[in-house]
Parts: structure tokens; sequence; C-alpha cells
């Protein structure tokens, strides 16, 4: 009765609260998360940095390996949750429960699959990723623990995912800065104190995943309340497989080509330097930082929508999708201001030993923060669509800042312009998204309106 009393407030809250309300409560929790994420991303920057330029830009040429594992586990957990949030919404809390074990158990074959193909693979890998002879050593050390643990890494994800879609956001946080907070505890231990080097800020990355995978698996199975995972409703089939991929697929297709953008950035770097792919690299790991709280207030966002939907209460997804694209677009704005003042600076706190990183650092960061306010509408036009299950369009926005545009600009302006076509590919691919998913959000809200009035 216990149980069935605080489901009904919880979904009766997202269904009926003010937007202003549930969404930030949601959504508080998911930002801690994706920063402290985010955060100890930049430690192993920021630690691995000290070492030297080589090193630094091993970092960011195992960064793109990483959010391909980070791609899969995303598209599987955002795919399963999105139909776990709608099948409560619906009432069918049996089917969630089956969703939830098949998400489970396929993304720890992938990540088992990940370890032993890339551990194999090793030295050719790296060099596949964009690697030059000066940056292989070290990426060849950080790449070793970080394959090893892919199957604590994308269970952890699918894990969080499937809590966030619950409306457990707290608990998804929970374990994700539990790990995040080890890491950083653990990465000058090991990189200084043990003098592991690069290979000491990947194996504290791999324990801190390990740990937050037991939390999350205690959560999910240990809660009363959260949708349990059980070995007994691992049942796949290929009509669940078609509809988690069909929901995920705007995920892996965001991080995937992004991958695929960074290993090709890293390439055409490659005339420049270590000390661009570098640059690039400590520029990308604070842009993510910046917008995972966007994404994070997004995630805040998701639950929300796909239960209203699932429920038939079209207006309230569209107040919803509105107040979230209003907030982050203001908190951006701000973000983008500061950054701005700030930006040699924050490159320097890196690589201050390298003034070709800080020259060329401080000039990609300022063009990419230009244009930063524009992801409150590119971030609400990938996740709308995809939670309500419109899986196509939420693909086209996903793929469109990495793939269809910033890819492009890389391998067009790269030969004419030198590195500053790599440092101005980023912000002019915003633009091109933002207005793609502008396209995208008025037909949706144009489609909400008619099902609103429709008998």
């Amino acid at each position: 009765m216990k149980q069935q009393t605080e489901e009904h407030d919880q979904y009766y809250s997202m269904a009926h609260d003010p937007v202003e309300k549930v969404i930030p409560r949601l959504a508080v929790p998911t930002i801690i998360s994706m920063l402290v994420s985010s955060i100890y991303n930049m430690a192993d920057t920021f630690f691995v940095s000290q070492i030297g330029t080589s090193a630094s830009g091993a970092v960011g040429i195992i960064f793109s390996a990483m959010s391909i594992i980070q791609a899969l586990s995303f598209m599987v957990g955002m795919g399963s949750g999105n139909i776990i949030a709608r099948s409560i919404g619906a009432g069918k809390r049996e089917q969630a429960e089956k969703i939830a074990s098949i998400a489970f158990f396929t993304g720890m074959l992938i990540g088992l699959f990940i370890a032993v193909f890339g551990t194999i693979n090793l030295t050719p890998i790296v060099y596949f990723l964009g690697a030059t002879p000066t940056i292989a050593p070290y990426a060849e050390d950080y790449a070793f623990y970080i394959l090893l643990a892919a199957p604590f890494m994308i269970c952890s994800f699918i894990m969080n995912n499937l809590l966030r879609f619950q409306g457990k956001a707290f608990f998804a946080m929970f374990g994700i800065t539990a790990g995040g907070f080890i890491n950083m505890g653990l990465d000058p231990v090991f990189i200084f104190t043990f003098g592991m080097g690069t290979a000491g800020a990947a194996l504290a990355t791999g324990i801190s995943q390990f740990i937050s995978f037991c939390i999350l698996v205690c959560m999910c199975n240990f809660r009363h309340d959260c949708i349990t995972i059980r070995i007994k409703n691992f049942r796949p089939r290929l009509s669940i497989y078609k509809e988690i991929i069909y929901c995920g697929l705007p995920s892996l297709g965001r991080q995937g080509i992004a991958s695929a953008a960074t290993i090709i950035m890293n390439v055409m770097a490659h005339p420049y330097g270590d000390a661009a792919i570098a640059a690039m690299s400590i520029v990308n790991r604070f842009m993510m930082f910046i917008n995972s709280a966007i994404i994070g207030f997004g995630q805040g966002f998701q639950p929300v929508c796909s239960y209203c939907f699932g429920a038939g209460l079209y207006k309230r997804v569209k107040a919803a999708c509105w107040f979230c694209i209003k907030v982050s677009t203001v908190v951006l704005l701000v973000f983008c201001v500061i950054g701005l003042l700030l930006s040699g600076e924050i490159i320097a706190l890196f690589r201050r030993g390298d003034p070709d990183v800080i020259r060329i650092g401080t000039l990609a960061l300022r063009l990419q923060l230009i244009t930063l306010p524009l992801q409150g509408v590119i971030t609400m036009g990938n996740m709308t669509p995809q939670s309500i299950g419109y899986g196509f369009r939420a693909t086209v926005v996903s793929i469109g800042r990495q793939g269809l545009f910033l890819i492009p600009a890389l391998l067009i302006l790269t030969p004419i312009l030198g590195i500053l076509g790599i440092q101005l590919a980023q912000p002019l691919a915003d633009i091109g998204t933002f207005i793609l998913a502008s396209v995208v959000l008025r037909g949706i809200m144009r489609e909400l309106d008619q099902k609103a009035v429709s008998p």
C-alpha cells in the first residue's frame, strides 16, 4: 500500500504540479550527476595535462572511444527509459519491468564485447582514433583500463537513465556522483603518488565506474518503489529491440556522430602538432561541462514529457518544453559572458607551460562560447521528439550538430583556413543545428495543438 501511495504521488506530481516546480525538482539531481561526471572527466584532463602536452592529447584521443561507449549506453538506456515511462503512464508496469531487465543485460553483453575486442586490438585502435606517434604510448596506457571497465560503465549509464525515467533522479544522481568523487580523489594518487601516469587516471576512472555500478544495482533492486532488474525477465525479442533502438537512436546519433567528429578533428589537427590536439581536447572537455548542465536540465524534462504524452496531456508537454527553452537560454547566456571574459585563464589552468596550447585553445573556446546560448533550443529540439517517440525527427536533430554540419565544416574549412578552420567548425555547426531544431520544434508544437483539440 505504501509503495502504491508513493508511486501515485510521484506520477500525480508529473501530471498536475506546475511545470516550473516539477521539472526543476527532477532536474536538479540529474544536473548534479551530469556536472560531477563532467568534472571528473575534466579532472582526468587537468591531472594528466601536468605530465605533458602529449599526455594531455592522449586523453582527448581516448575521449572519442569513451563517447562511443556512452553513445551505446544512452541508446539502450534512453530508448528503454522512454518506453518504461510511457508504459507506466499507460498503466503497464509489468511491461516496464521486462524492458528494464532486457536493457540491463543487453548492456552487459555489449560491454563485455567492447572490453575483449578493445584490449586485444589496443594499438590499431588508438591510431584509428587519431593518435600521433608521440601521443600513442600515453593513449594506450589510458585506453587499457577504460576498455576493461566498459561493461560497468555501460550498465551504470543504462541504470542511471532507467531511474531518471521513473522519476527517481535523486537515486540516479547518488550512484554517479559517488563514483565521480572517488575518481577525483584517486586521480592524483595513482598518477603521481604511484607514478602510473595516464594509466593511473584510467584506473581511477575504472574503479569509480565499478563503484557506481554497484550502488545503482542496489538502488534498482532493493528500493521497493523502483522497477527491478531480474534475470528471469530477460526475454529479448526483436520487436522490443526495434522499439528500444528506434527511441534510443537519437542518443546514439548524437554521441556516436560526436565521437566520429572528434576522431576527424584529431586527424585534421595532425599537421599542427600535439599542441593543437591537446588544445581542442581541453576546449571540448570544458564545453562538455557547460552543456552537461543543460542536458541534465533537459533530462529532468524527459520523464515529465514521456509520462504526460502517454497520458494524453498534450498541452502540458508543450508548456514544459517552452519552460525549459526559456530557462536554459538565459542560463547559457550567463555562462557565455563569464566564459568570454575568462577564456585565456581557463585554458592556461590546464596547460600553463605551453603557449601554443593556450593560443589555439583560447580562440577556439571564445568562438564556441559565442554560439553557446543556442544550445537551449538545440537540446530541446532533440529531447522533445525523443521523449514522445518521434524517433526519426529526434535522430535528425541529434546527428545534425556533429554529422550534418560539423564533419563537413571540418573537411571543407581546414584545407582552406588551416587551424582556424578547425576552430570555426563547431560554432558554424551550432548555427546550422539551431535552425534545424527550430523547424522540428515548430512542427511538433503544431501537432501537439492538434492532438489537444482532437476528440
